[in-house]
């Protein structure tokens, strides 16, 4: 194991637990490298869930939800990533982002490439939520992945309009109520056909949806999500 001089003056903290890396060069920690859950087959062929039966296409939220975009892809599971996004998103660790956009596009280039689409879209944060937190954590994933796969992030194309509750806690319906004219498309012209959005977690999809309703009714045709970490269907 060779340590550089930057190495030893600045190490490097483990994306996973916080605590320093103990290899040179490296994002997570040699005992940390197993704990990461990946999502794999079988996943829900609309959102990306992890599935525990094989017979099944898709979870149960995506059989009595229609949503409005075409199809999802996710990362992590959130279980094993959880304390990571969430340090990430309110810690102040945005540094985190060139790790998982490195990861995006080791994992999902395929997806992207059979995809194609013209831009990568952020989910936009609530200009009171920007000043507290100080970065929109999506967008700082969304610059990282097309640093490697080259598609363009277009972050002035959708804005939110009013600061919404925390969604955590809402069930679906109340999490359609709280969104409702959330965003607002702040370009006259969009003039794409395909887009993917961006997310930190994906859990019912009424922010996608949401996002999706405005879009379509500005004229992109096709839209997909990309989320970091998602729960498990059933």
């Amino acid at each position: 194991m060779k340590w550089s001089f930057l190495d030893l003056l600045f190490p490097s903290r483990c994306v996973v637990c916080d605590g320093l890396t103990d290899c040179p060069g490296e994002k997570v920690c040699r005992k940390c490298k197993n704990q990461i859950v990946y999502i794999h087959d079988p996943y829900c062929l609309k959102c990306g869930k992890q599935l525990g039966q094989e017979e099944k296409e898709y979870c149960n939220d995506c059989e009595r939800i229609r949503h409005l975009y075409v199809q999802g892809t996710a990362l992590y599971d959130y279980g094993s990533m959880a304390d990571s996004v969430f340090r990430f998103k309110y810690g102040g660790r945005a540094e985190y982002a060139a790790f998982y956009g490195r990861d995006l596009y080791e994992k999902k280039a395929e997806w992207l490439a059979g995809i194609r689409p013209d831009a990568l879209v952020p989910v936009p944060v609530h200009s009171s939520r920007m000043r507290s937190r100080g970065y929109n954590q999506a967008y700082l994933i969304a610059r990282e992945l097309s640093r490697h796969c080259g598609i363009p992030v277009r972050n002035n194309l959708i804005g939110r309009t009013r600061r919404t509750k925390p969604l955590k806690n809402l069930s679906h319906e109340e999490r359609q109520n709280n969104l409702k004219k959330a965003f607002k498309i702040l370009k006259n012209d969009v003039k794409l056909s395909t887009i993917v959005i961006i997310d930190d977690i994906y859990t019912t999809g009424s922010t996608v949806d949401a996002m999706s309703r405005t879009f379509r009714e500005a004229g992109v045709g096709q839209i997909y999500f990309m989320a970091l970490a998602i729960g498990r269907g059933i």
